[in-house]
């Protein structure tokens, strides 16, 4: 626009004296309308900008002499004058409505996570300097990378030229890509972490239950990976990609996810005869969907009711506590219903994988061998055919430090929320 930039941090306006943040917004909007036309940006306006009367210091907190003062300015704005005031915020939904009203910051843009066209066109700026080789489909690992974000693009660009350059090589391949993808969905390799046989057994029969559930639940996302070295905090897992960006999700679709997230308790219960403490997370995720479906999403026999209102805290940005606005009777209710629909996603797995069995037990077993299963040779090992001989990752090598075991884990990437929904309400946080 060839006008000169003005850019501030929310957090500047704070200090420990009073009266301080008002008068460096003065400051600001005076500097403004003497270097007009020019733009004000002010970054993270949540630190100035959040509800009044939520704070702990009463009417005369400085934050909200700040606020005041800020609105003030906005308002001696003449349309004339040539000031353009641009503001960013990841909490839209705790600024003062004073602040949002017309003539104020009555535009909003909102910023979303990039779509599959989106994310090519990011990959095509990162690439720009980068060496590619000529087997590299910039629109495939799009399509691949869903819920991405601008930072985690760059970051998986940066992570296979790390990968190419350890191997002494000018070009960065597919292959470079498919490494640097799992290591940042899944984290980073731990192949000096102790396992014994046992507990590699186990793995592998509960990923395998996880990746076999996963394979034959209609609708469910398809199985990208599977693996049980010890990746982050997980000593195995099972990668599910969707095939397109997902907005909303069906009753049918999360309790698909259910079972693959039961998939693998059921197979340690059908298979080893003992259950571990490796399906941990996994209930945790299940038992969280399905208080979602009944309490918010009215996905259960109580039909289209929401229970429990959220009580969030403006000041301190978070919920504090969750208004109960039902009956004792109703939350028995509540909890048979949560418990009905989690025991049907581990029956349905359970049913699933008792008439699969050899089915099951040859992916665990080739899981032994290679330590890494991709979407071929899942698909392989269910229509019975053997897979090829050369594995496609090396042995591990001999441990060399103990570490302490953590579960195994269903990874996804993030979900987004549906539209309406916050961050909270969206069946990523399960």
């Amino acid at each position: 626009a060839n006008v000169p930039f003005f850019s501030i941090s929310g957090s500047d306006f704070v200090e420990m004296f009073v009266g301080v943040g008002a008068s460096r917004v003065r400051d600001l909007f005076e500097q403004g309308k003497k270097n007009a036309p020019c733009i004000i940006f002010i970054d993270e306006i949540d630190a100035v900008g959040r509800h009044r009367g939520a704070g702990l210091g009463g009417g005369h907190d400085e934050r909200e002499q700040t606020l005041n003062a800020l609105l003030v300015e906005m308002d001696g704005f003449e349309s004339n004058e040539g000031v353009i005031l641009i503001a960013a915020t990841n909490r839209p939904d705790v600024l003062d409505p004073a602040l949002l009203r017309p003539g104020r910051f009555d535009r909003r843009v909102v910023v979303a996570r990039p779509d599959v066209k989106g994310r090519e066109e990011i990959l095509r700026v990162h690439t720009r300097k980068v060496p590619l080789s000529d087997d590299v489909d910039l629109s495939i690992i799009a399509r691949g990378t869903p819920g991405f974000s601008g930072a985690d693009l760059a970051n998986l660009v940066n992570e296979a030229a790390l990968w190419a350059a350890r191997q002494n090589r000018k070009f960065v391949a597919m292959d470079d890509f498919e490494m640097s993808k799992d290591k940042v969905l899944m984290g980073v390799e731990r192949k000096s972490m102790i396992l014994s046989d046992e507990e590699k057994r186990n793995t592998a029969y509960h990923e395998a239950g996880h990746a076999l559930v996963a394979a034959m639940t209609p609708g469910a996302d398809p199985v990208h990976k599977v693996t049980i070295i010890p990746r982050g905090m997980a000593l195995g897992l099972t990668m599910q990609l969707p095939e397109a960006d997902k907005h909303t999700y069906t009753k049918e679709f999360l309790e698909g996810m259910l079972a693959v997230l039961m998939g693998g308790r059921s197979a340690e219960e059908i298979f080893l005869g003992h259950i571990t403490t490796g399906a941990g997370n996994d209930i945790e995720r299940a038992t969280d969907i399905a208080r979602n479906m009944v309490c918010e999403w009215g996905m259960s026999d109580l039909g289209p009711l929401a229970f429990g209102k959220k009580e969030e805290a403006i000041f301190l940005g978070r919920e504090i506590a969750q208004h109960r606005d039902f009956s004792e009777d109703t939350a028995l209710q509540i909890d048979r219903e949560v418990k009905r629909i989690v025991n049907n996603g581990y029956e349905a797995a359970k049913n699933l994988l008792s008439t699969h069995k050899e089915t099951l037990d040859n992916i665990a077993q080739a899981l032994l061998i290679r330590e890494v299963l991709d979407a071929n040779e899942v698909k392989l090992l269910m229509e019975g055919k053997p897979l090829p001989e050369k594995p496609r990752t090396p042995p591990t090598p001999p441990p060399t430090a103990a570490a302490p075991a953590t579960d195994p884990k269903v990874v996804r990437p993030e979900m987004r929320p549906a539209p309406g929904f916050t961050r909270g309400d969206s069946p990523a946080k399960a």
